[in-house]
């Protein structure tokens, strides 16, 4: 569903649109072309049809799965053929609404972490970040790398701060140049009539594979990981010296994990805060260009 077609929509007080409310609402900050995408996403028939289906039967699934784990904890796991199945799916069955989102994350979340690690004076970490271009990128082992690469961020950082007597402060000049302000419409998605499924229908329908074939402390190490949100929101912070933007962040307390089939839900809610938190850093570049600070080249 484009812009134009929101701003089209009749508004009948007897009647108004919630995705219109929602759309022309401009208090969260959020990438545009995102915006765009998650609300058509949440309009879809296949959030108000299959949604449910697909919830029911995941949950079921991975309530036998744990059962069947416990007993054969070492059968099926394969991160590889994990990720070949992710990648097939997502070609063959996820609407392009939802695959922008999804590989949107990726991109966000890896300049988030580097925006960090080049704002604390003292520390010196070399990220990996992950910016898949097309499906053969999510065959290498995309999700599970997400996972890792966010946890080994948060152990190698607190060693550095610890071992260097170093704190996170506020930056006066801060280093954006790792931010982008893509909109990231120029990856061309499939769009043929079996790519319906929505974000959430995605990942419901993906947990139990990501269950099944993952070892235990994959799949609770990626579940219980959503809930760094509120670290990686507290680090950026302390970097900026204000905690406005905690405000938006849902996943809260990871030492107190909540359980695994809370995941799918919890990662949307991960999606959100990342992309919230990205505009914040876009729009602080854009103050930037405008006060003189950097040039757009930078």
């Amino acid at each position: 569903m484009s812009s134009k077609s929101f701003e089209e929509f009749t508004h009948d007080t007897r009647d108004p649109n919630p995705w219109l409310a929602l759309y022309l609402d401009n208090s969260v900050p959020i990438n545009k072309t995102t915006k765009q995408a998650l609300l058509a996403d949440n309009n879809s028939r296949s959030v108000r049809y299959l949604l449910p289906l697909i919830t029911f039967w995941s949950k079921i699934t991975m309530f036998f799965i744990h059962i069947f784990k416990f007993f054969f904890p070492k059968l099926f796991n394969s991160s590889r053929l994990l990720h070949r199945i992710l990648a097939w799916g997502l070609k063959n069955f996820v609407s392009p609404n939802a695959n922008l989102l999804i590989f949107r994350h990726f991109h966000v979340g890896s300049e988030i972490l580097q925006f960090i690690a080049g704002n604390i004076e003292g520390v010196e970490l070399t990220t990996s970040p992950l910016k898949p271009r097309d499906f053969n990128d999510v065959k290498e082992d995309l999700f599970l790398n997400h996972d890792l690469n966010l946890y080994n961020f948060v152990i190698k950082l607190n060693k550095q701060l610890k071992e260097k007597d170093v704190i996170i402060k506020k930056v006066e000049k801060l280093n954006t140049q790792m931010i982008s302000e893509d909109q990231f419409d120029h990856i061309e998605f499939p769009n043929r009539w079996s790519n319906i499924l929505d974000l959430r229908s995605s990942i419901e329908l993906f947990t139990p594979f990501y269950q099944l074939f993952l070892t235990a402390n994959d799949f609770v190490r990626a579940t219980n990981s959503l809930q760094l949100d509120e670290t990686i929101a507290i680090y950026t912070a302390q970097i900026l010296g204000t905690p406005s933007h905690l405000g938006l962040v849902n996943n809260k307390h990871p030492m107190v994990p909540t359980t695994s089939y809370r995941a799918a839900y919890n990662l949307v809610l991960h999606g959100l805060a990342a992309e919230t938190l990205h505009e914040i850093l876009v729009n602080l570049k854009k103050e930037q260009y405008r006060d003189g600070i950097v040039t757009p080249t930078e």
